[in-house]
């Protein structure tokens, strides 16, 4: 997380930006944006989201390694991660390389994980189950997945999924452009 925040201070610093501008175009306040530039606090995506809109950046940006490239990537490089707000666990299957446009990832879901937020965004979503069941609900149109089953979708369609099982559910995931 280090890194996401000497990012944004350098970008608004490189762009002659206050906090202030920077809360304007952001609307989240001065004392958060200054909070999260000396890594005092947590970021959720959505927040993360602003501030590359703010700065015209693809939100990958704020992941990558500077002059890194990486195609591989090994099984003990796979680190288990959350977004505030989700229940689910990501680990990233993606290489390092500059303006890559797919972000694979296995996605857990938990038991009985029902619905937290309805989501739309530009783009494209593809979901392999690898095991277990998921139901997506897209535009209130239910599909019911079971292993070895996949679905692709616009991601400007609202949607949002559930795992109806008593056991944990693996995804295999690609969506497009690169939102985290």
């Amino acid at each position: 997380m280090e890194q996401i925040y000497r990012k944004i201070r350098d970008l608004r610093q490189r762009n002659n930006m206050t906090l202030k501008d920077l809360s304007e175009r952001t609307e989240l306040s001065v004392s958060f944006l200054s909070q999260i530039e000396r890594g005092a606090s947590s970021l959720a995506i959505h927040s993360l989201q602003k501030i590359a809109d703010a700065f015209d950046v693809n939100i990958g940006y704020f992941f990558e390694e500077q002059d890194r490239q990486s195609y591989l990537v090994r099984r003990a490089q796979k680190k288990p991660f959350q977004i505030k707000g989700f229940e689910s666990e990501y680990i990233r299957l993606n290489g390092e390389f500059a303006n890559r446009s797919l972000a694979p990832f296995e996605v857990v879901i938990k038991p009985y994980q029902k619905r937290t937020k309805t989501f739309t965004h530009p783009g494209e979503e593809f979901y392999y189950v690898l095991k277990g069941a998921m139901i997506f609900t897209l535009d209130q149109e239910e599909f019911y997945l079971r292993e070895g089953e996949s679905i692709h979708f616009p991601s400007t369609i609202p949607h949002f999924g559930e795992n109806p099982l008593s056991e944990e559910s693996r995804l295999l995931c690609v969506i497009t452009p690169v939102i985290f």
